[in-house]
């Protein structure tokens, strides 16, 4: 009779649990947009906090150590007049010593405005080569339609004036909604 119940009660779990697995099925998304990082000029997006002064008129201005705080654009194409779609929001710091590795470590998190995600957001938490062509950091969470996301986002320079970038994104992401 124990075993009987136990049985039951297994099978019951078991049933209850590919329910719920099958009410939050797993979905993939891929998004494309550019990001607008302006750590120079009179209406920067991005600010040192921290790290030591150095020439801001060329790539010394990532001095190994320095900390930038951004809120940059997110449009649909690399014109900063194309429509916008969200803001990266987080700090990057120098995270190399090398004179010939400009790495950043990366921490942001891209709030989406307007459009199908509007509301929803992904983090993004890695290393950043940005000498590479192609850099790859991973998705580690998000909110809204992407919340549990995991994944990975592909970076490529689009345009470089100075310390002044746009770059591109491809995100791949797999979330349950």
């Amino acid at each position: 009779m124990a075993y009987t119940r136990t049985l039951l009660c297994f099978i019951f779990v078991a049933i209850s649990m590919a329910s719920i697995s099958e009410a939050r099925k797993r979905n993939t998304t891929n998004i494309q947009f550019y990001m607008h990082d302006t750590p120079g000029g009179p209406n920067p997006s991005a600010v040192r906090v921290a790290g030591q002064a150095t020439n801001a008129t060329d790539m010394g201005m990532f001095g190994f150590g320095s900390i930038y705080v951004m809120d940059n654009a997110l449009t649909t194409t690399p014109d900063l007049n194309s429509t916008l779609i969200g803001r990266a929001q987080g700090l990057y710091a120098m995270s190399s010593s090398q004179e010939n590795d400009i790495s950043l470590l990366m921490t942001l998190t891209y709030n989406f405005v307007s459009g199908i995600y509007n509301g929803s957001s992904l983090s993004i938490v890695g290393r950043n080569p940005v000498m590479n062509e192609v850099r790859e950091m991973p998705v580690v969470g998000g909110t809204g339609i992407f919340r549990l996301a995991r994944g990975f986002a592909l970076a490529k320079t689009y345009s470089m004036n100075q310390a002044d970038a746009i770059i591109g994104y491809n995100v791949t992401i797999i979330h349950y909604y």
